[in-house]
């Protein structure tokens, strides 16, 4: 019985352990759920005071558990999704789901009552005053107390994005053409390398994260660097084209399988060039990411897409110099295929930066160029007359008779 007795404790221990271990990492993941959590906790004891205080008692009576209710429904992660529950526009419901459930509920409610008719005045207008009494004490709490803003969220994950595509190009090139590492680093760097191969992933699924927030934050005040009216859709646009950069990614991930690595030869011949425009977009998506970050113009931009065009004019000039028709057609297409895919990542990159220029326009970055300084990118008219796709395009067409040639 006695070591029956003393096992117990040790059975109930372990579970008590890991439950605080959850709650320690929980905490250091994100402490501001802990906060949140203490915040609702505050919210419930405010409104509480309705059942508490018989002054207040008296005037509201049992409608103060509508208090409570709201509280309950409407209290979320960030300050001004609470905020959602205080408009009653039917016409665009999307944003309003909290106010329109309650003021469907509450009506359902006070018609079905049994009350009579000089009774119904008086219940509608308490359950009223309650409903406002929670949803007010929510926004308050919800803006005051450690504020969690939608916008500043919103605004660093389209950076986390632009890092995770960033980091999958410069990861790339070694990857793909196998770079040897040397010393007892090598596994450490590798398992680094493959981690940041598969961040770009959360990137391909973020399209209800982002228009969610920015919904919450077309409605938050004006707080730190965002002021009222930040152009917040305009964000959106930037996650749009770097989902489709992710989707471009996402096909070129899958030549990293051996299978469909094609002629190692060809590899070795195309490898210099491919390496420097798979890590000049990255430098690029890196940069336009620390823009966005700081606020700032992204000055350095048009270095890295003139190397990038720069790279895909050496691969053209590589592919004219090698021979291409001696090689067998399944061993050079998956190598071309990458080339191609990457030509593609890089116009997406110059169309992400196009979407980041006009937001440094609306949200007023700081600029260390003047005007007549602002750096020449080759987009919009000129990529018709400078443009490395065209230019590819036409000289890949122009050597496939000299391909049917030497084939006889």
């Amino acid at each position: 019985m006695e070591i029956a007795f003393k096992a117990s404790p040790l059975k109930m221990k372990a579970p008590i352990v890991n439950f605080v271990n959850r709650i320690k990492k929980l905490g250091k993941d994100d402490p501001r759920r802990i906060v949140h959590s203490f915040k609702v906790a505050l919210a419930i004891t405010l409104v509480s005071m309705v059942y508490y205080l018989r002054p207040l008692y008296k005037g509201m009576g049992e409608a103060g558990i509508w208090a409570i209710l709201t509280v309950v429904v409407v209290f979320e992660y960030t300050a001004v999704a609470a905020a959602t529950f205080s408009r009653f526009i039917p016409h665009i419901k999307r944003r309003y789901d909290y106010g329109v459930l309650i003021f469907i509920l509450t009506f359902s409610l006070v018609a079905v009552s049994g009350y009579r008719v000089d009774k119904i005045i008086e219940l509608a207008h308490q359950r009223l005053s309650t409903i406002i009494l929670g949803g007010a004490t929510c926004i308050i709490i919800s803006i005051c107390v450690c504020p969690v803003w939608a916008g500043e969220d919103l605004h660093n994950l389209i950076v986390s994005n632009l890092e995770k595509l960033a980091s999958f190009l410069d990861g790339f090139g070694g990857e793909i053409f196998d770079l040897p590492l040397d010393g007892d680093s090598a596994d450490i760097s590798n398992e680094q390398d493959k981690s940041s191969l598969a961040a770009y992933k959360s990137v391909l699924n973020s399209k209800a994260t982002e228009e969610s927030l920015a919904n919450f934050a077309w409605w938050e005040p004006g707080h730190g660097k965002f002021g009222f009216s930040h152009p917040w859709k305009q964000y959106l646009k930037i996650g749009v084209v770097t989902r489709q950069c992710a989707y471009h990614i996402e096909a070129l991930n899958g030549y990293l399988d051996p299978k469909f690595q094609g002629s190692s030869e060809f590899r070795k011949i195309v490898q210099e060039p491919c390496m420097k425009m798979s890590s000049e977009a990255g430098k690029a998506l890196k940069e336009l990411a620390v823009s966005i970050k700081s606020f700032s113009y992204p000055c350095n931009f048009a270095m890295h897409i003139q190397s990038c065009t720069t790279a895909v004019n050496e691969v053209n000039t590589t592919l004219q110099a090698s021979m291409v028709g001696e090689w067998e057609v399944l061993e050079i297409i998956p190598i071309i295929t990458v080339i191609s895919i990457l030509i593609d990542i890089i116009k997406c990159v110059e169309t992400i930066f196009l979407a980041i220029e006009e937001l440094s326009e609306q949200a007023h970055f700081k600029k260390s160029l003047n005007e007549n300084e602002k750096p020449q990118l080759l987009h919009g008219d000129e990529r018709q007359d400078k443009g490395f796709v065209t230019v590819i395009i036409h000289n890949m067409a122009s050597a496939s008779p000299a391909m049917k040639d030497s084939r006889g």
